[in-house]
């Protein structure tokens, strides 16, 4: 279980505007700064957690000062902790026989799409990935059997339909063995074999 039940994720297309809304966010509640600054192309992007009264007035401060720079956002009052260790890096079991991967054009999509598959079906949340290495873009993977897969990306993704964003899926019954060793060792290209 994830010590900070509520998660908060704003990007902003403007480094400065992303910048001040930081610092409003934390001063605004007593919220956990999990991760803030650049990434490509020119986007600002500030990841926090807490108690959800206090993530709520952080992240309505940081939509009302970041104003016209917010690209995307999400609030999850209740994230699934898998989600919340995928995000902080801590890979899952990759061990089932089928992956699924959801591709976004922003990393809020993604989490948001994540939280609801795993919520909604019997998957385990593998990793999250967001922005760095990706120009900005969100990827998740899950791993299961081919149906709970299925189920998971259709789910995901559905759930995400109403931003009207670009969104690739895969589902990859029987993942090859040695595919899955390189990829549980990183999806980073400059990392892998």
């Amino acid at each position: 279980m994830p010590t900070q039940p509520a998660l908060a994720l704003i990007e902003y297309s403007s480094i400065a505007a992303g910048t001040r809304a930081s610092d409003a966010i934390v001063k605004k509640a007593p919220i956990e700064l999990i991760r803030t600054g650049t990434l490509h192309p020119g986007k600002f992007a500030v990841l926090f957690a807490g108690q959800v009264a206090a993530v709520e007035e952080s992240y309505v401060e940081g939509l009302r000062v970041g104003a016209d720079a917010v690209m995307d956002r999400v609030l999850l009052p209740d994230v699934d902790p898998t989600v919340y260790d995928a995000i902080l890096d801590k890979a899952g079991d990759w061990s089932a026989d089928t992956l699924g991967v959801i591709e976004t054009q922003t990393m809020s999509a993604v989490v948001e799409a994540a939280d609801a598959a795993v919520k909604g079906a019997n998957v385990a949340m593998v990793r999250i990935r967001l922005g760095d290495g990706l120009h900005g873009k969100g990827l998740a993977h899950f791993a299961g059997l081919q149906a709970d897969v299925e189920a998971a990306i259709e789910i995901g993704a559905s759930r995400i339909a109403y931003r009207n964003i670009t969104v690739c899926t895969a589902v990859i019954p029987r993942l090859d063995a040695e595919l899955r060793g390189v990829l549980k060792q990183s999806t980073f290209f400059s990392e892998g074999r």
